[in-house]
């Protein structure tokens, strides 16, 4: 799949409440619409994991750019950089990168728990362009 220099995919955990909450806050705030979005669970999400050979296991948000893809806490701080105010936050890229993702892991072991599984959302038209087929 090419893409624009300039665009980015975010593969989330579509089951998750909070991963998708995660997804709503980065449309609202990304108004170049730099990041396009597909589920791990989507016929789509895993061409992509495996066309960027991500480990099979992966349990995170994972951000595709160029040739390469981040994830954990990686993937966090950069989608923030590209998101008006909450740049700021890709500062946390100069914690060690073992103690950002005990951190996310750590969180990311209890999310069902703390916000539940998913009902689907319904984008807008505009939105639902920047979500890559299923």
């Amino acid at each position: 799949m090419s893409m624009k220099a300039d665009t980015s995919i975010v593969l989330f955990d579509g089951e998750c409440s909070f991963c998708n909450g995660g997804v709503r806050f980065i449309i609202k705030r990304d108004k170049k619409a730099r990041y396009r979005f597909a589920s791990l669970q989507s016929r789509m999400g895993k061409e992509l994991l495996s066309a960027y050979k991500v480990p099979e296991n992966i349990d995170s948000i994972v951000l595709l750019e160029g040739n390469r893809y981040y994830t954990h806490s990686e993937a966090a701080l950069r989608i923030c950089r590209h998101l008006g105010l909450w740049k700021a936050f890709y500062g946390g890229i100069v914690v060690p990168r073992l103690l950002r993702d005990m951190l996310y892991k750590g969180f990311a072991k209890y999310r069902y728990k703390m916000f539940g599984k998913t009902v689907c959302m319904i984008p807008s038209k505009e939105v639902r362009a920047r979500f890559l087929e299923e």
